[in-house]
């Protein structure tokens, strides 16, 4: 009883501050809009230079258009994953603390997250591994991997995916081949009506 009273009480604050906050916003105003005049630069950071621009330039197609020369193993994949992923999506691609990269194998099990979208449920591309990767990953140094490491990283999450056999090599012909599961709950954007993307 106290403790609900109390949630009461600070919610009741709380709504006060903000009503007094609003109708002081809209007296000095005359609207809620942003009242605070920023300048046109804060002071801090530079332009990208064009060798920064290019590390993450990368445009993958669904057929592997803009796929870089080289390939990977699952194997050397592992190795790779281990250094520089598992902190943050799990030894496995399952434990997180980030999300979730490999389906899970027993749902059941109370060491595992729910099931969640991961690259073997839910992606509809393979070739979308390797650019992800390639422009994003890995968190903290988006763009530092080398292709070589981008294709063993993306055969290895295929691999533990159960989409390709742990021994098949990928490369620019073989990884845009690779059928994902969820390709066919994906359609083109056929809209007529605005910008056509293709």
């Amino acid at each position: 009883m106290i403790r609900s009273g109390l949630v009461v009480s600070i919610c009741a604050f709380f709504l006060v501050s903000f009503t007094s906050l609003q109708s002081q916003t809209t007296h000095n105003s005359g609207s809620l809009a942003d009242t605070l005049d920023y300048p046109k630069s804060f002071g801090f950071g530079r332009p990208a230079t064009d060798r920064e621009i290019a590390v993450l330039d990368t445009d993958v197609r669904p057929d592997g258009k803009g796929l870089p020369a080289g390939s990977g193993k699952a194997a050397k994949g592992k190795l790779v994953y281990a250094a520089k992923c598992s902190g943050c999506h799990g030894v496995t691609g399952i434990e997180g603390p980030n999300d979730q990269l490999v389906v899970i194998k027993n749902p059941a099990d109370p060491k595992v997250k729910a099931r969640n979208k991961t690259i073997g449920n839910y992606w509809p591309y393979s070739t979308t591994v390797f650019d992800y990767i390639k422009r994003a990953m890995p968190f903290n140094q988006p763009g530092s991997l080398t292709d070589q490491e981008v294709y063993d990283l993306t055969a290895f999450l295929l691999h533990e995916n159960g989409l390709i056999r742990a021994e098949e090599v990928i490369d620019a012909k073989t990884l845009p081949k690779v059928v994902m599961p969820a390709r066919d709950f994906f359609v083109p954007d056929d809209r007529k009506d605005g910008p056509e993307v293709r």
